[in-house]
C-alpha cells in the first residue's frame, strides 16, 4: 500500500516507507489519499492517529459501500442483552405480594443481626441503605435492620419459584432470536441481526415489545441493551435500568466510552482499575488514547489489545449457549462449624446430584469435578480432577466428589462451607461424538 500526502493541492510527496514508519499524527488540514490494493482512491480530511493502526488498516483496505442509515452492515451483528431487573427480589415481591417500596433482602437467616451468612440479593429499596449482593448478612443488619426494630424484610429465597420465572421469560426471549444464549437465570444474549433485516430501529422496537410481553405475561420487569457486540451490549442495557432500553449504533461506540469509568467494562476489576489510577487513567477514553503499545507497557499488551478492541467494537458478537457458562455448581454455608465431617460428605452428594440434573436440563455435560471446602475461619481450598471426556453421569461425578473429600479434607477442623463445580463444559453432540470414539478404542 503506498501513502500520498497532500499538505497543499499544488504540492504532492510521496511517502515510500512502511506504514509505521511514518509520523504518528497528521495535522487536520492535511489531506490524505490511500492507494488499496485494488487501486481504490480513498480521500480523508480528517485528524488521523496511527496510535490504532488496525482500525485504519480495516478501513483502508475494505471496499467502499454505500450504507442505508439504520440498517447493519454485512460484517454486523444486532445483538441484544436482557437483563430483568433485580430478579430474585422482583419475583419474592410478585409471589408474596409484597410492597415493592419497602427494602427486601434475600438471603441467609439473619438471625437478629447474628447471622453468618450472606445476601442473596435484594431490592432497588434496600439498595438505597447500601445493600448489596454478597454482603454478610450481618452488615446488611446494622445498615438497614428487619421487624421490629427496622423497615427491612428478610426472607431465605425460594429457588423454585426462580426458575419457573426465569423459564418463562427465557421462552419469551428465544421466539425472535436467530441465536439465543441463557447467560444466567436472570439474563440472556440475542442475536436479532435475521429477525429484524439488520434494521436498528426494528431492533429497538422488538425489545420493546419482549419488554411488555415480559411484564404482561409474567409480571417482571426487563432492561435491554443493543449494540453491535457482547460487551457493549451488556453495558448498554445497565444504562436506563430499570425497565429501559438503550441502543448502541456502530458510529456511537466512541461517543458511549467518553467520560466511562473503566469499572464500568466487563472485565476490569478493581485491581485493574486502581492500577491505571494510579497512572492518572479512570475513563476509558483516557487509557484508550494512550493507544496500544504505551498502553500495554504499563497494563499488559493483552489487556491493552482487549481494551482496544473492545472501544473499536471489534469483540466477539458470537452468541451461543456455552459462553457465559463456565461451570454449573452449587454450595453450603453451615449455621456452625461442622466437625463431623461424615454429615458433610452427605451434603457434598446432595449437592453434587443436585449440580448434575441442573446441568442435564441445561443439555450441557462436563469434565471438570472441583470440591470447594472452607474451613473456621475463612480458609478455603478448592481440589479438582478431569475425565478424559465430557459426561453428565451422576455416578461419575459422585465418586469423584467423595475421593476429592476424603483425599483432601483436614482432620479435626471445622467445616464452614462445602461446595461441588461442574467445569470445563461442553454440549451433547461433542460429548456423544468423544464418548463413541473412547468405545471403539
Amino acid at each position: 500500500m503506498r501513502l500520498l500526502s497532500h499538505a497543499h493541492p499544488h504540492r504532492k510527496k510521496l511517502f515510500s516507507q512502511p506504514l509505521e514508519d511514518l509520523p504518528r499524527e497528521f495535522q487536520p488540514l492535511e489531506k490524505l489519499v490511500y492507494l488499496t490494493p485494488n487501486m481504490e482512491i480513498h480521500i480523508c480530511e480528517e485528524y488521523i492517529n496511527f496510535k490504532h493502526r488496525s482500525q485504519h488498516y480495516h478501513t483502508m483496505s475494505e471496499e467502499s459501500e454505500p450504507q442505508i442509515e439504520g440498517s447493519a452492515s454485512p460484517r454486523e451483528r444486532i445483538l441484544v442483552h436482557c437483563d430483568l431487573d433485580a430478579f430474585f427480589a422482583a419475583v419474592e415481591i410478585l409471589h408474596h405480594d409484597l410492597d415493592p417500596e419497602k427494602p427486601l433482602i434475600i438471603g441467609s437467616d439473619p438471625q437478629g443481626g447474628r447471622g453468618r451468612g450472606i445476601v442473596s440479593t435484594c431490592n432497588y429499596a434496600a439498595r438505597a441503605f447500601g445493600i448489596r449482593s454478597a454482603m454478610p448478612v450481618s452488615e446488611a443488619w446494622r445498615r438497614c435492620p428487619g421487624h421490629p426494630f427496622g423497615p427491612g424484610h428478610y426472607i431465605r429465597g425460594s429457588r423454585g419459584l426462580y426458575s419457573r420465572a426465569s423459564r418463562q421469560v427465557m421462552q419469551i426471549l428465544k421466539e425472535p432470536a436467530q441465536h439465543f444464549e441463557k447467560a444466567s437465570i436472570d439474563e440472556a444474549y440475542l442475536d436479532v441481526t435475521e429477525q429484524v433485516n439488520g434494521d436498528w430501529d426494528a431492533a429497538y422496537a422488538l425489545c420493546r415489545t419482549l419488554q411488555d410481553r415480559i411484564e404482561n405475561e409474567v409480571g417482571l420487569t426487563a432492561s435491554f441493551g443493543i449494540a453491535p457486540t457482547r460487551i457493549l451490549a451488556k453495558m448498554s442495557s445497565e444504562v436506563n435500568k430499570p425497565k429501559g432500553i438503550f441502543r448502541i449504533l456502530p458510529d456511537e461506540i466512541g461517543d458511549f466510552f467518553e467520560g466511562r469509568s473503566l469499572r464500568e467494562v466487563p472485565g476490569i476489576g478493581p485491581k485493574r482499575a486502581t492500577q491505571l489510577a494510579e497512572w492518572g487513567f479512570v475513563t476509558v477514553d483516557e487509557a484508550y488514547v494512550l493507544g496500544e503499545l504505551a498502553l500495554g507497557r504499563m497494563a499488559g499488551e493483552r489487556f491493552a489489545s482487549w481494551l482496544m478492541q473492545v472501544v473499536d467494537g471489534t469483540t466477539s458478537s458470537e452468541v451461543s449457549q456455552l459462553r457465559s457458562r463456565k461451570s454449573i455448581g452449587k454450595e453450603r454455608t453451615f449455621s456452625s462449624d461442622q466437625t463431623d465431617h461424615e454429615a458433610v460428605l452427605e451434603v457434598l452428594r446432595s449437592l453434587t446430584d443436585g449440580v448434575l440434573k441442573r446441568s442435564k436440563e441445561m443439555g450441557i455435560s462436563g469434565r471438570l469435578a472441583e470440591v470447594k471446602i472452607r474451613y473456621t475461619g475463612f480458609e478455603t481450598h478448592t481440589h479438582g480432577r478431569s475425565i478424559p471426556v465430557a459426561m453428565d453421569e451422576p455416578d461419575v461425578f459422585l465418586r469423584l466428589a467423595d475421593y476429592l473429600f476424603a483425599t483432601n479434607v483436614q482432620p479435626n477442623r471445622g467445616l464452614r462451607l462445602v461446595g461441588f463445580r461442574l467445569g470445563q463444559l461442553d454440549m451433547p453432540p461433542t460429548r456423544q461424538s468423544m464418548l463413541l470414539l473412547s468405545e471403539e478404542e
